[in-house]
C-alpha cells in the first residue's frame, strides 16, 4: 500500500513538473507583460507581477492597433476553417463512397502533399497569386489554404468506420449522396469536425511568413505580423508591451481549444470498433 502511494506521489510530482515546464514560457510572458522595462531588466530578475499591467495592455491594443490585426486573423481563420472542413468532408465522401478510376492513386497523391510545406511553394504561389490579381487581399490569405490532406485523411478514416448497414439502409430509403452526408455522416463525424476546427483555426491564427510576403497594407495584416511590427515600431523595444500583445494574441486560439478540447481528443481517437 505504501509503495502504491509512493508511486502515485512520484507520478503526480513528475506530471506537475512537466506541466510547469510546458507552461513556463506563457507564465513568464504574462509576468513580464505587467512589468516596466526597468523591472524586466533588473538584476536579480524579478518573477513577480509588476506595476505597468494596465498601461502595457492599453498601449498594445490601442497604439499598435492589435485589435485590427486580430480581427483580420479571426476572419481569415474562420473562413479557412469552414472552407477546409467542407472541402475535406466532400473529398473524403468521394474517396470512400464513390467509384472512379485511379481512386487509390488520388488518395496516395493527397497524402504525398503532406510532405510539401507551404514554405517550399512560396515563390510559385506568390507568382500565381500576383498574376490572379489577389496580392494584398484576403483572397490571397484564404484560397491557397482551403485544401487539406490532413482533413481529408481524418474524415476518410472516420467514414471507413461507419457500418455498411447504414449505407445500405440509406440506399433503400432512397437517400441521395448529399442527404446521406448531411443526415448520417455529418452527425457521426462531429468529433472530427471539432478536431479539424481546432487544428485549422490555430494553424491559420499563427500564420506569419505568407502574410508578411503577400500583404503590404497594414490594415489587412494579421496578428502574428502585427506582433513583429511591435518590436520594430519602437526606438527601444519595451518587452512588457510586446509580451502584453503576445498574451492578447494567444487568447482566441486558447479559447477555441478549451471549448473544443473534448471533441478534439475524441476526433483523434479513431477506434477500430464498429
Amino acid at each position: 500500500m505504501k509503495r502504491k502511494r509512493l508511486s502515485n506521489l512520484i507520478v503526480h510530482v513528475l506530471l506537475i513538473f512537466s506541466v510547469l515546464v510546458v507552461a513556463a514560457p506563457i507564465l513568464l510572458a504574462f509576468i513580464f507583460s505587467t512589468q516596466t522595462p526597468a523591472q524586466i531588466f533588473s538584476y536579480p530578475p524579478r518573477f513577480t507581477f509588476g506595476t505597468a499591467m494596465l498601461e502595457n495592455y492599453s498601449i498594445a491594443w490601442n497604439q499598435f492597433h492589435l485589435g485590427v490585426y486580430m480581427k483580420n486573423s479571426f476572419y481569415i481563420a474562420i473562413a479557412v476553417t469552414v472552407g477546409k472542413t467542407i472541402i475535406s468532408f466532400m473529398a473524403a465522401l468521394a474517396l470512400v463512397y464513390f467509384r472512379f478510376p485511379l481512386k487509390g492513386a488520388v488518395f496516395t497523391f493527397i497524402l504525398l502533399t503532406l510532405m510539401m510545406p507551404t514554405e517550399i511553394m512560396i515563390v510559385a504561389l506568390f507568382d500565381l497569386v500576383t498574376k490572379l490579381g489577389w496580392s494584398n487581399s484576403y483572397a490571397a490569405l484564404i484560397v491557397p489554404f482551403l485544401a487539406s490532406a490532413t482533413g481529408t485523411f481524418l474524415f476518410r478514416q472516420q467514414f471507413l468506420q461507419i457500418p455498411t448497414s447504414l449505407v445500405d439502409a440509406a440506399k433503400i430509403d432512397g437517400a441521395g449522396p448529399l442527404r446521406f452526408a448531411w443526415a448520417i455522416l455529418l452527425p457521426m463525424s462531429l468529433n472530427v469536425v471539432a478536431a479539424m476546427a481546432v487544428i485549422q483555426f490555430v494553424y491559420m491564427w499563427n500564420q506569419y511568413l505568407w502574410p508578411l510576403i503577400i500583404i503590404r497594407e497594414g490594415d489587412r495584416q494579421v496578428v502574428q505580423v502585427g506582433l513583429r511590427m511591435m518590436t520594430s515600431g519602437q526606438d527601444a523595444t519595451n518587452w512588457g508591451i510586446v509580451m502584453a500583445g503576445a498574451i492578447i494574441a494567444l487568447l482566441p486560439a486558447l479559447v477555441v481549444f478549451l471549448l473544443l478540447q473534448e471533441q478534439f481528443s475524441r476526433g483523434f481517437a479513431l477506434s477500430q470498433e464498429k
